[in-house]
């Protein structure tokens, strides 16, 4: 017997991988979200519907190409489970995982659309400092590890640190976000350039308004792509 697979699959059964959408022990061809689970993922339809509910959220705040998402979230649902572990449980390897199995759901309209660029929205300095990561952006390299589109943390900077939306009236998240994102110097060619906004859960779509509306003064066409629809 190999000794590096027995050392393997001993570890597996002694210190198993647990499914981070239910904690369950995940089989040795498993990784991040068991088969159960799977299964059993909210997946949206929008890629096939120019109209769907989040390009609907959107209209009349941004002009858009496409916006799209991949799940559904819901109360004390698996999504929202796996999006707050991404978030908060110090969990990255989600954000990658959904982000490669929806680039392999949306590779054909991508392509279609001729997206030049992934840019996830930025989360504050401080909030990268304590979290260690910007979990829009790891969304977005998963994305561009199927799509072959390169993905950019960097092209918008974040000015202001904002308290979190979660909490906030429709009103009030719109407030929040007003003038708090700026282009970033090094990323000023972005005329006529087809960028696919990358974040991690559409509410009301103010945030990614914001952020898209000044990538458009910066003559860039905008799309939208979510890990989630609220």
């Amino acid at each position: 017997m190999n000794i590096t697979h027995f050392v393997r699959d001993l570890l597996h059964v002694l210190l198993p991988n647990l499914c981070l959408a239910c904690d369950t022990a995940l089989f040795a061809h498993e990784s991040i979200v068991c088969t159960e689970c799977l299964y059993h993922l909210p997946l949206t339809d929008f890629h096939h519907d120019v109209n769907n509910e989040t390009a609907r959220q959107l209209w009349g705040k941004l002009d858009f190409e496409v916006a799209m998402s991949m799940l559904y979230l819901s109360k004390n649902s698996r999504v929202e489970r796996l999006i707050h572990q991404l978030k908060y449980g110090n969990k990255p390897q989600i954000g990658r995982f959904l982000g490669k199995m929806y680039g392999r759901i949306i590779n054909d309209i991508a392509k279609d659309q001729g997206f030049d660029m992934l840019v996830a929205i930025p989360i504050h300095n401080r909030k990268r400092r304590e979290r260690g990561y910007n979990q829009a952006f790891q969304f977005g390299i998963g994305l561009s590890e199927s799509l072959g589109i390169p993905v950019h943390e960097n092209v918008l900077k974040r000015k202001v640190y904002n308290i979190s939306q979660t909490k906030k009236s429709r009103s009030e998240r719109y407030e929040n976000v007003e003038g708090v994102f700026s282009v970033n110097p090094r990323y000023s060619m972005l005329q006529d350039k087809h960028v696919a906004l990358v974040d991690d859960i559409l509410t009301t779509g103010a945030t990614l308004s914001e952020a898209g509306r000044i990538l458009k003064l910066s003559g860039a066409k905008v799309s939208v792509l979510t890990i989630a629809r609220a």
